[in-house]
């Protein structure tokens, strides 16, 4: 038999060429073009003709006939060389777990053949699965080590053939057909001389390891399109990288288990984010696949595994706020907003008195805020009228500052808020503006909006007027030194006097005042913990709620008497009511709040039930909340200090706030929650009042009051509770990371 010769390209210095071998004399009606036209055409068309013809001249007579009539010779009729009536002693080859195995045909069972691999095994196989047949055969009665030794001889010389195979080569004159191509016609163009099985074999073989040119089908074969070639070349270097990540990821992670202190080198970093996306996310992880396979190897628990490793590395902390990660929440500024700030021009400027800004700063302005605030947007003054008083409410002019559009404007707009956690607070704006150039710092004058409300002694609002101002704060003070002074100073007195009747005249108009108390969770410098109970009720707490929302109610009528959209606050009616303006019980007011509507942001002025009041806006914290930026900057419009947003910016505002606002909100309880319950988590065992809320199908649900966090007991606690009951439960387990709490009847 003559030696194969296959196909293979040639550098002629200007591009590739096909050369090959001897081939056979062919009949008149084929003549194939000459060496010298082959060189002169340096054309691949006229070389694929000459092959396909070539190989026709092989096919047999049929196929010569097919060809005449314009029929192509590559495409696949039926599957070629498979015998329906094989005999014995055929070879054959078929697919195991992504496996060529070679067989010989020893009969046949139940509808299926009885054969003989070459890793002498009997098996029995359906012959529809076969991938190849040979048409040379073995002699059965030589023996099984014969039969066995002569198909592993077989696989050799076809493996070794397989490797003469060019299929870079083959593809680079197939492509351009686009067409499917049977087994026989590969063979005749990667081999010379006689085509036997081996080379069908080999062919196929071939194309079935490397499926980087060919679409693979065991008997016929379809050239892919350059375009998808580049495109599973990238998926297999994909796969190859992938591959590669898990199996050093997941050795590296081995050696980290076993080395006291580790740390993170460079080229580990994409572990690090791989681990960290499949523990926060799990099956919404982009990288949840190789993620779990990294898991699998390194030995890892699936569950805790990487948190506690992610802890080891000093990555994370035994606290580390999860959420934080899974909103992709930033406590620091990009560079470019920083930047931003620090640009020529945007150092405080001299408060002054003009045309626009009234000077304010003969009045006594004082702050009210919780301990520890350092940006500081509204204050209060207050004056005796005849029998009432004039009320200023005055919120920082943060606009003035702060120009629509620019890259800390963006920065704000996609935060939504600041967010005040336990052991965290992220500002809305950087430092230098929320805690210095904006912020209504004590001894110094500001610039501000200040709205002045002329209220006789029931504190109805007589008249108000809302303008650009300059004020002097004299006084910074904390909620817990109001509320010692409010009977000894008489601002504050008049102030307290004040909120009192304004809440009484929102009560008398329907409005619903929850008095639950807030919860406070403190983290001291030794990770200590404090849980308290803040009595929102207080004096100076009721001082500032009740003069903010007046400030903010006042704001909507201004707006709608000048028919001007904003960002206003409704909200429909209760699903019920269950306290009055007496207050009512605790369990009134907890399960007063599961009734209430959601609140509506829009455009339009509409009324807010809960607040009790037919317009409301929100604008007293511009430094800490987007909405209120952007209200005060609709009201500067008002006042001619800037242009007025559009209808559709404002409805571009309230849409991208509302995004992250519901996650902030979140995570601001979820947060007091966990902190909460890690208080808790060194008290297992403990005793606690509880008050049953509700009887659902398999459980009560109860109230810890002094925490003011639900849990649930079983029906079968040994006890029959009602709802409002007062009731003991024990401690029986608490997990902050997972937010679990199971308690016991005590």
């Amino acid at each position: 038999m003559e030696t194969p010769t296959r196909l293979k390209h040639v550098d002629q210095g200007s591009g590739p060429r096909l050369t090959a071998g001897s081939r056979p004399a062919t009949p008149p009606w084929v003549r194939p073009p000459s060496l010298k036209e082959l060189w002169r055409d340096r054309a691949l068309d006229a070389v694929l003709r000459w092959v396909v013809l070539h190989i026709a001249n092989r096919a047999s007579s049929k196929s010569q006939n097919d060809f005449r009539r314009g029929q192509s010779p590559l495409t696949l009729v039926h599957p070629i060389g498979i015998d329906r009536n094989m005999d014995s002693g055929t070879i054959v080859e078929y697919i195991d777990r992504k496996q060529i195995v070679c067989a010989v045909v020893l009969g046949r069972k139940n509808q299926k053949l009885r054969m003989l691999t070459e890793h002498n095994r009997e098996i029995g196989h359906a012959e529809k699965r076969l991938a190849h047949v040979a048409r040379e055969r073995l002699d059965p009665g030589i023996g099984r080590d014969a039969l066995v030794s002569s198909l592993q001889n077989t696989v050799e010389t076809r493996r070794q053939l397989q490797k003469q195979i060019d299929i870079e080569a083959l593809w680079g004159v197939l492509h351009e057909e686009a067409t499917w191509i049977n087994l026989d016609a590969m063979a005749g163009f990667s081999f010379d001389g006689k085509i036997s099985s081996d080379h069908t074999s080999a062919v196929m073989r071939a194309l079935f390891e490397d499926r980087l040119y060919f679409k693979f089908d065991t008997h016929r074969f379809l050239p892919h399109s350059p375009e998808r070639v580049a495109q599973i070349a990238a998926q297999a270097a994909q796969e190859a990288k992938k591959a590669h990540t898990i199996e050093e990821g997941s050795k590296w992670i081995r050696a980290a288990l076993e080395t006291q202190h580790s740390p993170v080198p460079p080229d580990k970093e994409e572990i690090i984010e791989i681990l960290k996306s499949f523990y926060l996310f799990q099956k919404d992880s982009p990288h949840y696949d190789i993620g779990r396979e990294i898991v699998a190897r390194s030995g890892l628990e699936p569950n805790d595994g990487p948190f506690n490793l992610l802890v080891k590395l000093g990555i994370w902390n035994q606290d580390e706020n999860l959420n934080l990660h899974r909103f992709g929440i930033s406590d620091s500024f990009p560079p470019e907003v920083m930047a931003a700030v620090h640009q020529p021009g945007s150092e405080k400027t001299k408060a002054r008195p003009d045309g626009k800004r009234q000077d304010l700063t003969h009045l006594s302005t004082i702050t009210i805020d919780g301990q520890g605030t350092l940006d500081f947007d509204d204050a209060i003054s207050i004056e005796p009228e005849g029998d009432g008083f004039r009320l200023w409410i005055h919120i920082t002019d943060v606009s003035h500052f702060l120009r629509k559009g620019d890259a800390v404007d963006e920065e704000a707009l996609a935060r939504g808020s600041s967010i005040y956690m336990p052991d965290k607070r992220i500002p809305m704006l950087p430092q230098p503006l929320a805690e210095d150039l904006c912020s209504l710092k004590e001894g110094q004058d500001s610039l501000a909006i200040s709205i002045m409300a002329r209220l006789d002694r029931s504190a109805r609002v007589l008249e108000y007027e809302i303008f650009p101002s300059i004020i002097h704060v004299d006084r910074q003070m904390t909620y817990f030194h109001a509320n010692l002074m409010v009977d000894q100073d008489p601002e504050l007195a008049a102030v307290y006097e004040v909120a009192k009747k304004c809440r009484q005249l929102r009560l008398n108009t329907g409005a619903i005042q929850l008095t639950l108390p807030e919860m406070n969770a403190w983290i001291d410098s030794n990770r200590e913990i404090s849980v308290t109970q803040i009595n929102r009720e207080s004096p100076s707490r009721l001082m500032v709620s009740e003069c903010m929302i007046l400030a903010n109610w006042l704001a909507g009528r201004f707006f709608r008497s000048h028919g001007q959209s904003t960002v206003y606050r409704a909200q429909p009616e209760p699903r019920g009511r269950l306290i009055d303006e007496d207050g009512g019980t605790l369990y009134q007011n907890w399960m007063q709040r599961r009734l209430l509507s959601r609140v509506i942001i829009g455009i339009e002025p509409e009324s807010h039930s809960g607040l009790g009041l037919d317009v409301y806006v929100t604008l007293t914290s511009p430094l800490r909340k987007y909405f209120d930026l952007a209200t005060q900057r609709q009201l500067r419009g008002l006042l001619g200090l800037e242009t007025l947003y559009s209808d559709d910016e404002l409805r571009f505002i309230i849409q991208t706030v509302e995004q992250p606002m519901s996650y902030i909100t979140a995570l601001q309880r979820e947060r007091l929650r966990y902190w909460i319950l890690r208080y808790l988590e060194r008290h297992v065992g403990q005793k606690e009042e509880a008050m049953v809320l509700e009887k659902r199908r398999n459980r009560y649900i109860a109230l810890l009051t002094k925490y003011m966090i639900e849990c649930s007991l079983p029906l079968n606690c040994g006890a029959d509770l009602r709802p409002e009951d007062t009731i003991l439960v024990k401690l029986e387990r608490v997990n902050a990371r997972f937010d679990t709490i199971g308690v016991s009847l005590g």
